[in-house]
């Protein structure tokens, strides 16, 4: 089924549906994946189904098996192969996360104290977990929009605004100084281009020994979440959260609110049921 005409065609159409650049990526990644699996044979809707249940013999999560049915649903949108749409698993909403896989104020702490002889990679942290961003978004913290104390950020069709702790602000102004950075972006490499996602998580995934953080909670997106969770238990207000995550839907927010298992278990113990 797949081919680099195919591949590029299906770029273009999620560019016209305003998908993200690391959407794009994972859904492609996806079709890839089912691909390799197909082995030449005819696509149809027994076979995505059969695609579906090796995914579950291999025990992946229900979350990850749907996250890879909606990349190919969308390509089977794109080239109107609606009959081989497959339904997403069917699943209860969680009432808590794992714990192992959440990443705690302290273990977040132990983090910045590991990259301590990398500013710019501890920067980076405090940035995502100070203001609940992307870590695609950071390349809009340019000299301009972080002296000026508040962050444009144009993603997906939509427009919204990230005011900056004046803390923050500060050292990344003087991060800037530091390293003779007088406009554009902040975060760059040693090739004067704003850091990759990729880079970012590598760099991340190098803290954990010295840290002792386990790997599999060390990565951006969980500095989003942490921010998500420490924003909400000061507010309590779920509707401002999602603005300020740039949320389309309070469902999607409510994910990065969970309270951890061990958490859930206190609540639990505190109801006083248990005689």
């Amino acid at each position: 089924m797949e081919s680099g005409l195919l591949t590029e065609e299906f770029r273009s159409y999620l560019l016209q549906e305003e998908k993200s650049e690391a959407t794009i990526e994972k859904y492609l990644r996806d079709v890839r994946t089912f691909c390799a699996f197909a082995a030449g044979q005819a696509v149809a809707k027994e076979l995505v189904r059969d695609w579906k249940q090796e995914l579950l013999n291999r025990e992946y999560a229900a979350r990850s098996i749907n996250s890879m049915l909606a990349s190919l649903n969308s390509l089977f949108k794109f080239l109107g192969w609606e009959d081989c749409r497959v339904r997403n698993l069917k699943t209860q909403r969680r009432t808590y996360c794992p714990e192992e896989e959440e990443l705690t104020r302290a273990e977040y702490l132990r983090l910045l104290g590991a990259a301590g002889d990398r500013p710019q990679l501890r920067l980076v942290m405090e940035t995502i977990c100070g203001t609940g961003i992307r870590v695609s978004e950071l390349r809009y913290f340019t000299v301009e929009a972080v002296r000026a104390g508040q962050i444009e950020i144009r993603c997906k069709g939509k427009i919204r605004t990230i005011l900056m702790p004046g803390k923050l602000r500060k050292m990344l102004l003087d991060h800037a100084g530091k390293n003779r950075i007088q406009n554009g972006s902040i975060f760059i490499g040693k090739d004067g281009k704003p850091l990759s996602r990729s880079c970012i998580w590598g760099r991340m995934k190098r803290l954990c020994g010295a840290a002792k953080v386990s790997a599999r909670k060390v990565f951006p997106h969980n500095l989003r979440k942490l921010f998500a969770r420490a924003f909400y238990s000061i507010e309590k207000d779920i509707a401002k959260l999602a603005d300020v995550l740039g949320h389309s839907s309070i469902n999607t927010t409510r994910i990065y609110i969970m309270t951890t298992g061990l958490e859930h278990r206190r609540q639990l113990e505190r109801l006083g049921l248990i005689i």
